[in-house]
């Protein structure tokens, strides 16, 4: 398989996979079968895959999710077809029907913990797609299962009325009145039917390929080129409304290709970026549209004229100690990631003022933790001397999508 990521080649990644998914075995499962199907289907020790499916369970049941889609979606190996399918009826699965809907059913609170699980569940299970997506580009080719199909013996049966009795090519009809040139008569018993030649297959009818994964591809590129063009002059123009008009227009291709059979190439890619949209709806990147830096920033001030008044990033840690700055005087701060980390130390006998807020993730202030969706904190710290005209800090740290630390030093 091509290495380029490109609609057809997500297209044709995701058929292979569905069309040649691992199927469970009976014998070396521990629960059932997943991790050694994906292990005797991709050719890799199972030790590895079931480490895998314990970490992505450690990372808020990310694991405990992708195994329960596992269970649904893989057949076992005698099995036509996996459970969920059985239970729409495609086919025979040995999984009854019960436990299939109890699974489903499960499936409910694993999507909860999805949404409010925190970043590292989210994390957790776009690595572990990613991952056997990766997995089966690179070794998809290799101990590809049989598929599985139902056969059915049929008999074609002749029957010949008549005499029974064998005929040989001399020997003339029973009812030649002649019983003379036995090779000159071409004709069949009567009674006996007339043999109809076989009918020719019908022709086979060429696939014809919709131009509307490539027209609206070209469209969507045209978009993000005059985005970027018009990006510096139109101020509400962000990245995240750039990617909504592509969004948009990938909808309105998949709409056309409805009534054309055509643009299924479209489904690998608005999924994925409809993902990237909701998360950085929730982010509320927006905020962020004042800041240009991307990479991780550390600062130390040793004096109150040294701190900023906003320390901001779209992406990567921000790291702020104010551990060294004097013991008397007032401090304002915001420090703001859209994706990513916001560390802060404050000194131990500061009273501090602080917000600490995310949209996505996770939240440890001062004492106070929380994770999931929208976790945020608002309080008063007094300093451990407990004295009063100290050095005040008045803080609030955000993230989007990530985490915000902030503790005494």
């Amino acid at each position: 398989m091509s290495g380029n990521v490109t609609a057809a080649n997500v297209e044709e990644t995701l058929k292979d996979f569905w069309v040649s998914r691992p199927r469970r075995p009976h014998r070396g499962r521990k629960i059932a079968g997943v991790a050694e199907g994906i292990a005797e289907r991709y050719r890799i020790d199972p030790v590895i895959v079931r480490v895998a499916f314990v970490a992505m369970a450690l990372c808020n049941g990310a694991g405990v999710f992708i195994y329960l889609l596992g269970w649904l979606g893989l057949p076992q190996e005698d099995d036509e077809v996996s459970p969920v399918e059985a239970l729409i009826g495609k086919g025979r699965s040995s999984t009854p029907i019960p436990l299939t809907v109890l699974l489903c059913l499960a499936l409910f609170p694993a999507t909860g913990f999805f949404f409010d699980g925190g970043f590292t569940m989210v994390a957790g299970v776009l690595l572990s797609v990613g991952a056997i997506y990766l997995l089966h580009q690179n070794r998809g080719a290799q101990n590809r299962p049989a598929p599985m199909t139902t056969t059915t013996s049929t008999t074609d049966q002749v029957t010949t009325m008549g005499t029974g009795q064998e005929k040989t090519a001399d020997t003339p009809p029973a009812w030649d009145p002649l019983g003379a040139a036995p090779f000159a008569w071409d004709l069949p018993e009567p009674g006996q039917g007339m043999v109809q030649p076989p009918e020719a297959p019908p022709a086979r009818r060429s696939r014809h390929r919709s131009p509307i994964t490539g027209i609206t591809l070209g469209v969507s590129l045209l978009v993000v080129a005059g985005a970027v063009i018009a990006g510096p002059y139109i101020d509400w123009l962000s990245p995240l409304h750039t990617l909504g008009l592509v969004i948009g227009v990938m909808a309105l291709g998949l709409v056309a290709g409805a009534f054309s059979r055509g643009g299924r190439g479209l489904i690998g890619l608005v999924i994925p970026l409809s993902l990237v949209a909701v998360f950085g709806t929730i982010a509320n990147f927006d905020d962020f549209g004042g800041s240009d830096r991307i990479g991780d920033f550390t600062d130390k001030p040793a004096s109150i004229e040294q701190v900023q008044q906003r320390y901001d990033t779209r992406a990567g840690t921000i790291e702020i100690d104010l551990t060294a700055l004097p013991s008397s005087g007032t401090v304002e701060t915001e420090v703001y990631a859209a994706v990513g980390a916001v560390q802060v130390t404050v000194p131990k006998n500061a009273d501090v003022e602080v917000r600490c807020e995310t949209e996505v993730g996770s939240v440890q202030c001062l004492g106070k933790q929380s994770d999931g969706r929208a976790p945020a904190f608002e309080f008063t710290s007094e300093g451990e001397d407990k004295a009063d005209g100290g050095l005040k800090i008045v803080l609030n740290a955000h993230a989007g999508l990530g985490e915000v630390v902030v503790n005494r030093g």
